[in-house]
């Protein structure tokens, strides 16, 4: 097993959010790459969007999400799932996922169970973990992935749309 981390810097300046290494990790065709971002607003902030208000997220990060809806439970039960539609560069699409939920550490975990990701990986799931250090939040970001074959890329772009969408919630949070 050769196990080779990488590490690449997000320059997203002007604003003030420091993404320290986004580190992608790849075993064949399995793999993981996350990112953590330091953010301005608590983290129980950011963690009560994703546990159940997930709806908003739509009109707070209207660039990149779409829609969301409800196809099965509701907004904040552990096992419900979601359908998003989001914008990410020149793909538009739809994702259907399962939703799970660590109240002690502040993670939301996001199982895609069918979409456009589906073409080029076998599973994919994105937890968004959100920690408090003294007066500091930060955001940690995380996709597990499976590629459908060895010339598919690392899905280093969801974890952009991932930033995006924390980025933009704590722009909100701190207008509010």
């Amino acid at each position: 097993m050769n196990e080779k981390p990488s590490y690449t810097l997000f320059n997203i300046l002007p604003y003030t959010y420091q993404i320290s290494k986004l580190i992608s990790i790849s075993m064949a065709l399995h793999g993981f790459i996350g990112t953590q971002i330091e953010l301005k607003s608590p983290a129980d902030k950011f963690y009560k969007i994703f546990k159940g208000q997930a709806h908003l997220i739509p009109n707070v990060s209207s660039g990149h999400i779409k829609g969301v809806q409800v196809h099965e439970g509701d907004w904040e039960t552990h096992g419900s799932v979601k359908i998003w539609n989001y914008h990410l560069g020149d793909e538009v699409g739809t994702v259907k996922e399962k939703v799970e939920y660590d109240d002690e550490n502040k993670a939301a975990t996001l199982i895609v169970l069918d979409g456009e990701m589906f073409k080029y990986y076998k599973s994919i799931k994105g937890i968004y973990q959100f920690a408090q250090k003294g007066n500091v939040s930060v955001a940690n970001l995380t996709i597990h992935y499976e590629k459908r074959n060895a010339n598919v890329e690392a899905p280093d772009r969801y974890v952009g749309l991932m930033v995006n969408i924390v980025r933009d919630l704590d722009a909100h949070f701190a207008k509010a």
